[in-house]
């Protein structure tokens, strides 16, 4: 049996390593946290957004693993833009749709005519589909640390009885951008006071699934940050001299590496199974979805924070790169529920946004 990415997995992994290496370094990150953030057509031409969308609709029809090892090189660049709230919106509009409404959403959003993001959280981190209080009908409330920049025009908004669709601009709703930690995902509050809105049929099941995705999307993108780390980390120890050495030479900084290591690495084929576990239905495919978010994302921020040691004093200076990975670390453990809410859910039976 193959426990090994494919051919073209491993092909997709290299391509956006190789865009981000040639075409948008750290350096262009840092931009992106010193000034507004650009409409990121570069990123466009990767063409990942609309990976997950059916081929019938104009999009890649990709698995929901291949989306993961994407998501896993982009958390490895750091990479700014709206990637997880496009992904997690097309894919909601694919599962819980009616065919008018795919057909008339879909192929907008594969040829970025619309760009959509999910709208989930709501003041007291609530995040679970049983704490939301948002309902249909006429829709009021707010939903908070919503995704969205680079010309995000349409919200997937999670009820607390299904799931609707709310345009940009129209009457009823409003949109305030909010500060946040990590600045390549800008996120806003969104306030709604009876706006027009679409119905989607699919209900809460589709919202339970697209939530398990977003969990697995997130722990890829953190085991991509947390490799990331490792990586600079071991860079760094071999090129930093201190008492006519590097500092590789010491002990100290040995096992701190080594640590960061066994820590780090091993977690990879979580997400992989997370992701292959929701591409073929399995019973545990939610349940693990949420133990692999918990898991992976908790060693992301670990994993950052011993990077920033291992680099002494200049790793606690802005001029350092790693500042980029921890912030997102702390997105990523945030978002969608902390580990303890995801830990909870698996154990005690609550798999997916609803029990």
């Amino acid at each position: 049996m193959d426990f090994d990415l494919s051919e073209e997995q491993h092909l997709l992994a290299e391509s956006i390593d190789s865009f981000f290496a040639d075409r948008y370094p750290l350096t262009r990150v840092r931009e992106a946290y010193d000034g507004e953030m650009a409409p990121l057509d570069e990123l466009a031409a990767l063409s990942l957004h609309e990976m997950l969308i059916p081929e019938e609709y104009g999009g890649g029809g990709a698995s929901l693993l291949d989306t993961a090892v994407a998501a896993e090189r982009l958390g490895a660049a750091a990479a700014p833009g709206p990637f997880l709230g496009r992904t997690l919106a097309g894919h909601a509009i694919t599962l819980a749709g009616s065919p008018a409404q795919r057909a008339e959403w879909l192929p907008k959003l594969a040829s970025g005519a619309r760009r959509a993001t999910l709208a989930v959280g709501e003041p007291g981190e609530r995040w679970d589909l049983d704490a939301l209080e948002m309902r249909g009908g006429r829709l009021a409330g707010e939903k908070r640390n919503v995704l969205v920049g680079d010309g995000v025009d349409l919200a997937v908004v999670v009820l607390a009885d299904g799931l609707a669709l709310v345009e940009f601009g129209t009457d009823g709703l409003t949109v305030a951008g909010t500060d946040v930690l990590d600045r390549t995902r800008p996120m806003a509050t969104l306030t709604f006071e009876g706006p027009d809105h679409e119905r989607l049929p699919g209900g809460a099941a589709a919202a339970a699934r697209v939530a398990d995705l977003g969990a697995v999307l997130l722990a890829a993108d953190a085991y991509g940050g947390a490799a990331r780390c490792l990586e600079l980390a071991v860079d760094y120890a071999g090129a930093r001299e201190q008492f006519g050495t590097t500092i590789a030479h010491f002990q100290a900084i040995q096992h701190q590496l080594a640590d960061l290591a066994v820590e780090v690495l091993p977690s990879r084929g979580m997400y992989w199974y997370a992701a292959h576990a929701l591409d073929g239905g399995q019973d545990d495919a939610s349940g693990f979805a949420s133990l692999t978010k918990a898991h992976i994302t908790e060693r992301y921020v670990a994993a950052a924070r011993r990077a920033i040691e291992v680099h002494g004093g200049i790793g606690y200076t802005w001029e350092c790169d790693l500042h980029f990975f921890l912030r997102r670390a702390v997105f990523d453990r945030t978002y969608l529920g902390s580990p303890e809410l995801h830990r909870q859910r698996r154990a005690h039976g609550q798999f997916g946004m609803a029990s």
